[in-house]
């Protein structure tokens, strides 16, 4: 695979990484779901300017508008407010561990999934290895008596489950252009944020450049630019390749929460990640597939 393309995936990888940042930021002025609105108004925006500009802008059906609108709740509106909700308790780093168990709930809710892939015994030993990570990470908070923040690696994991029912149903559109899909799920999860932040927290009021210059890159950059980027790169490595972002998100958020924001590291991060990259180890096969000589698979990109 040409070298340019792996530095792609390290640029995503970081940059998702980094979106944990960025609300640690946004929250100094917003509430999450104005987080989440945020991000999400800011990145429906970027990519219909990208449709006009491209020139894709057309007629779609009702049933297409049905299917992306449930989309945008479980891939954006859904999960993009429950990570800034969660960040109210728990560290960025924190965050971007439990995103990293995005292949895990992938493996269980397609396993139940009507038509889905069946999890075979060294997916389900990938899914345990992600949940003892989770157990790992959670084992501090309760032996100090903090429940609220017990509570909110709990609230956080919805995030990923959401994730996993996304990448199954994204399925129903078939060869739809994805930037496509992704304009039109992002105006729905917009449509969507925009009456509850509203009621909720009220207008926002951002006095802070900071907090727009969060909201410029966390919108069109790691949203809009950043799904074009995936969707663009997806067909010419296989789902398989881009998978390997996953392991580069959790240690990005890590990093920069320690540097940016003085968050520390524990023993129960390092040891909770470790577990969570052998399940993702197990699930992704190649290395278990390698070390027993088997030729290497051809993979097949998704969507």
């Amino acid at each position: 695979m040409p070298l340019r393309y792996w530095a792609l995936i390290f640029v995503l990888g970081i940059g998702w990484g980094s979106s944990m940042f960025f609300n640690e930021i946004l929250l100094r002025e917003l509430g999450p779901f104005q987080t989440g609105l945020g991000r999400v108004g800011f990145g429906a925006l970027g990519c219909w300017l990208w449709l006009a500009v491209s020139g894709r802008i057309g007629r779609v059906s009702p049933a297409f508008l049905r299917d992306a609108a449930i989309f945008g709740l479980l891939q954006y509106a859904l999960p993009l407010t429950i990570f800034p909700a969660a960040q109210q308790v728990i560290t960025s780093g924190e965050a971007g561990i439990i995103n990293a168990l995005t292949p895990v709930m992938v493996v269980i809710v397609s396993h139940l999934w009507q038509g889905g892939e069946r999890a075979t015994w060294q997916k389900s030993l990938g899914v345990a290895a992600g949940f003892a990570g989770i157990v790992t990470l959670a084992v501090p908070a309760l032996g100090q008596g903090t429940g609220g923040a017990f509570g909110a690696l709990l609230f956080c994991m919805l995030a990923p489950f959401c994730y996993g029912l996304a990448v199954n149903w994204f399925r129903r559109f078939g060869r739809t252009d994805p930037a496509v899909i992704t304009a039109w799920s992002l105006l729905a999860g917009t449509l969507m944020l925009a009456p509850v932040a509203l009621l909720t927290e009220g207008v926002p009021v951002i006095r802070e450049p900071a907090t727009w210059g969060a909201l410029f890159v966390i919108g069109f950059v790691l949203t809009a630019a950043s799904f074009i980027l995936l969707f663009w790169l997806l067909p010419r490595v296989g789902a398989t390749t881009t998978s390997t972002i996953t392991f580069i998100t959790p240690v990005s958020a890590v990093t920069l929460g320690v540097i940016f924001l003085g968050e520390v590291l524990t023993r129960a991060h390092i040891a909770g990640m470790a577990l969570i990259f052998l399940g993702l180890l197990l699930i992704d096969g190649r290395v278990v597939r390698h070390l027993r000589g088997a030729p290497p698979r051809n993979p097949q990109p998704r969507g």
